[in-house]
């Protein structure tokens, strides 16, 4: 697995999540340059990107999440991070990340589950 997301799990709308991505050492050398994002698959539906990050700072967000995300990075630790906030029953679904050119597998994900 060249991905791995984790942080994901039941939260009550209204609530928060802070995913994480680490990169695994066969991409390290790679990682740093790369746009990575966040994209989210619910059931019944196509995987979509949610979330950028181009170069250390420049982000974009797709209009559902604008407001309650925030994708950051850390390159020296290999991680990407997407912090949630304000959650919806809407946001469930299965969190993936990836560079913007999907170069790499998609991994098992982290399940976000917003219910009450």
């Amino acid at each position: 697995v060249q991905l791995q997301a984790s942080g994901g799990g039941l939260v009550q709308p209204g609530g928060s999540l802070r995913l994480s991505c680490v990169a695994s050492r066969s991409i390290f050398s790679t990682f740093a340059p790369k746009a990575m994002g966040w994209y989210r698959q619910a059931p019944g539906s196509q995987r979509e990107l949610v979330a950028s990050i181009h170069g250390r700072s420049t982000t974009n967000y797709t209009d559902a999440v604008k407001g309650r995300f925030t994708i950051s990075r850390d390159n020296s630790r290999k991680t990407v991070y997407l912090q949630m906030n304000s959650l919806k029953p809407e946001d469930t679904a299965v969190y993936y990340c990836n560079s913007l050119s999907l170069e790499w597998g998609w991994g098992q994900g982290t399940q976000v589950t917003v219910s009450s």
